[in-house]
């Protein structure tokens, strides 16, 4: 009989687990509703904009180049941080060996972090990428790039490889190829190339294992070309194929896979930059492989492709390019203010999902005078909740 019981609770348990939109937190209740709380935290050593933030295995987050504000790209930081979740502080971690803004950072299958491209200014050639080791707490070179790069995609693929894309050369001319580094080897290999040189796009993992492209634009403003199209990358083809067309061209913007297996798509600009920032949003359905309008945000943003984050509880938390963070709700199509503010609009901030549904969100610039400079300040966002161990 108690075996039984057992077995009924297990199965009532699946059910309960497999209801659309009930989430759980790790005390086993549903997940508690209402759009939690932003609060300053310890600062990082350094003021950082256009950085990295990389969650680790040991749940550490890596924090990695970045530049002082908008203008300082050509004196980019090789240093790196590591923001300690329990202590809520921030400690050093090393340098690479170039300073490096613009690049990408991504967790490998092997719990190492692949570094690669960005601005390196005075430092070195873009192309460049290491390795980031936490058990050895030290940076080492990998194979370059096949094309020097800044402001590309990386993607990690189901196989463990990682997609890089587009981005922008020396010149700051657009890139149109695309190239995949194996792990195995350290090298990276040439693959297929996008209908359009894209720069400030997104690249984002779909259920099936295909990465979708958007937007992103080519030449320089104020003359410059911003995207409508959006392009599927399938890697056991290795070719390119049509997403449909954008409600309007963005760049600079964010996109984030929702639980349901669509995507969502936030903010950016048109092609007059800071005159033009959205506060509009979208959804692509790869079913349909269709674009449709969703709920605004409750303010314009845009420089914000490393602030948004899905949360365990299926809602998507955005924190860059404007003063305060908001949640998504897919289910109700509609954007909701979280209590705290950032103070500024923290442009080319970054953000990531911590456990328990907690995010740190780290630096980015302000729109105002002096340069427009970075902060070395950082954030935490804590789910509905929360208390203040988790």
């Amino acid at each position: 009989m108690q075996s039984r019981s057992r077995k009924t609770s297990g199965v009532l348990l699946l059910s309960l687990l497999l209801v659309p939109g009930l989430c759980f937190s790790r005390a086993g209740a549903p997940w508690p509703s209402g759009p939690g709380a932003l609060s300053e935290i310890a600062a990082m050593h350094l003021a950082r904009a256009s950085h990295t933030s990389t969650l680790l295995p040991n749940g550490q987050v890596l924090i990695a180049g970045g530049f002082a504000g908008s203008g300082g790209e050509s004196n980019p930081y090789p240093t790196a941080e590591l923001f300690d979740v329990r202590s809520g502080t921030f400690q050093s971690a090393g340098s690479m060996a170039i300073g490096r803004s613009g690049h990408t950072a991504t967790l490998l299958k092997n719990g190492r972090v692949l570094i690669a491209g960005g601005w390196t200014g005075h430092y070195g050639r873009p192309g460049s990428a290491e390795i980031y080791d936490p058990a050895a707490g030290a940076f080492t070179p990998t194979g370059n790039m096949v094309i020097e790069r800044a402001g590309n995609t990386a993607t990690l693929l189901p196989d463990g490889r990682v997609f890089v894309a587009g981005g922008v050369d020396g010149q700051e001319n657009a890139i149109a190829s695309a190239e995949i580094y194996d792990p195995a080897t350290g090298k990276f290999l040439e693959t297929g190339s996008m209908a359009e040189p894209r720069g400030a796009h997104t690249a984002t993992a779909l259920k099936d294992g295909r990465v979708l492209i958007v937007g992103g634009g080519s030449g320089h403003y104020p003359s410059q070309n911003i995207y409508r199209s959006a392009e599927l990358f399938d890697p056991r083809t290795g070719k390119f194929t049509s997403a449909g067309q954008l409600i309007v061209g963005r760049h600079k913007h964010a996109a984030i896979l929702l639980p349901s297996g669509k995507v969502l798509v936030v903010g950016g600009s048109d092609n007059r930059d800071w005159h033009g920032e959205y506060a509009s949003a979208e959804i692509y359905d790869p079913a349909l492989g269709t674009f449709s309008a969703t709920g605004a945000m409750n303010t314009a943003r845009f420089k914000l492709p490393a602030a948004a984050a899905l949360l365990p509880n299926g809602k998507v938390l955005v924190a860059g390019g404007g003063p305060f963070a908001e949640l998504y709700d897919e289910t109700a199509g509609t954007f909701t203010k979280v209590p705290g503010s950032l103070g500024s609009a923290r442009f080319f901030a970054a953000l990531t999902l911590l456990s328990g549904g907690q995010a740190l969100i780290t630096g980015g610039y302000a729109e105002s005078g002096n340069g427009l400079p970075a902060t070395p300040a950082a954030w935490l966002y804590k789910p509905a909740g929360a208390s203040v161990s988790d």
